[in-house]
């Protein structure tokens, strides 16, 4: 298995690529310059020369495009990993956020939940029974549970009213027959008084007579 079974990433590929390019290209220039080998006081032929530049130029060509593809690497390394750090950031900005939902979902259940174990002050009402008032008023069957507590609270507000007016009215009754005893008790002490004072003045005559007869 060769690195081009391995490596699918098209810019790795291009870096392969090019640096065996580079590679066979060395050998090549080595090879030609081993088989032009002549001695160190002697100046290779024209033809010779040309070709080692010729091949030198392609080698140089080569490395260019390895330390450019380098430097694209060494730039794409810095993008990745400023994108990494801002994606980074922002899931860390995410996941605080998730993490302040879940706290406030957790007071807003325990919120819910103190509500509905509330013991409510309506829930100790002597309302009316439930089968009982939607007896008395079918127009309530269809609503929902809440509509009927509210209905029935209302009924229950309504029937106290009355009740309280009929009180107001029977207190005004009774606090006037009061008056009323306390005025014939007062006109019938008063009465108890005039007799006494008729007894007392009518004992001399009554001692007269007596004397007389």
């Amino acid at each position: 298995m060769t690195a081009g079974d391995i490596v699918k990433d098209p810019f790795l590929q291009d870096v392969l690529d090019t640096s065996a390019h580079a590679r066979e290209q060395c050998m090549s220039l080595v090879d030609t310059a081993e088989a032009n080998a002549i001695s160190a006081l002697q100046l290779p032929s024209q033809e010779v020369q040309l070709e080692l530049s010729k091949q030198q130029k392609l080698l140089y060509s080569y490395l260019a495009q390895l330390r450019g593809l380098n430097r694209n690497a060494i730039n794409g390394v810095r993008n990745t990993k400023q994108v990494t750090a801002e994606a980074r950031q922002e899931i860390d900005r995410l996941h605080l956020q998730l993490q302040n939902l879940y706290y406030e979902e957790r007071h807003l259940r325990g919120e819910i939940a103190a509500c509905e174990s509330y013991d409510h002050t309506y829930q100790k009402l002597p309302l009316i029974p439930i089968e009982e008032f939607l007896e008395k008023y079918p127009e309530h069957i269809d609503k929902d549970e809440k509509a009927i507590m509210t209905a029935r609270i209302d009924h229950e507000y309504s029937e106290r009213e009355t009740l309280e007016q009929e009180r107001q009215v029977l207190l005004k009754k009774k606090q006037a027959l009061i008056a009323e005893n306390k005025k014939r008790k007062d006109d019938l002490a008063s009465l108890d008084k005039d007799l006494e004072k008729f007894i007392d003045a009518a004992k001399p005559i009554q001692t007269t007579l007596e004397k007389e007869y």
